[in-house]
């Protein structure tokens, strides 16, 4: 097999930001794997500060639509994960916990596709007024950031996959090094 083939490639270079969902409900098993895999993602100092609210109520999902300017597609989605972080397990200044949340988030796209769903990333903090509309919704307490949500479901729409690299945006060794 030529290794742009391997099944773990052809699935990052296959995941796409998909906003159309159908009406199919998300297994409780895929949720369980999704968030299997999220708990997998690396994290700094292993401090672990990643928590999950796994959402999948109608109404809270038709409540954040209309609070996420960019989330209209949760108003379709069965299933979103809100990755969250505590802040509290790290010292103060330190932000390692963003890293962490990221890492978490995209094992969760990741995963999604493996199992034959979709998915897309909606950021949340530090974007006025998402995270003041959005927090309220999910009650989270002060110490807890909202990184982002991840909407989920079976596709209602298909996308091409990645492919190539920008080598206007590569440099070797530095800055600015030749390309």
């Amino acid at each position: 097999m030529e290794r742009r083939e391997h099944p773990v490639i052809q699935n990052i270079l296959g995941r796409r930001s998909i906003r159309k969902f159908t009406l199919t409900p998300t297994e409780p098993d895929v949720v369980h794997i999704l968030l299997e895999c999220a708990f997998a993602a690396p994290s700094a100092h292993n401090r672990r500060p990643c928590r999950f609210i796994v959402i999948q109520r109608r109404e809270i999902l038709d409540q954040l639509s209309i609070a996420h300017d960019s989330g209209k597609m949760l108003a379709e989605a069965p299933l979103a994960i809100a990755v969250c972080a505590d802040t509290s397990l790290y010292p103060e200044g330190d932000t390692a916990w963003i890293e962490d949340g990221a890492a978490a988030l995209e094992n969760i796209l990741l995963a999604a596709r493996a199992l034959g769903l979709e998915g897309v990333w909606l950021k949340i903090m530090g974007r006025h007024p998402r995270e003041e509309r959005v927090c309220p919704i999910l009650k989270v307490p002060a110490h807890i950031k909202v990184i982002g949500i991840a909407a989920l479901g079976y596709p209602a729409e298909e996308k091409a996959p990645h492919y190539g690299i920008d080598n206007n945006a590569v440099y070797k060794d530095c800055w600015g090094g030749e390309k």
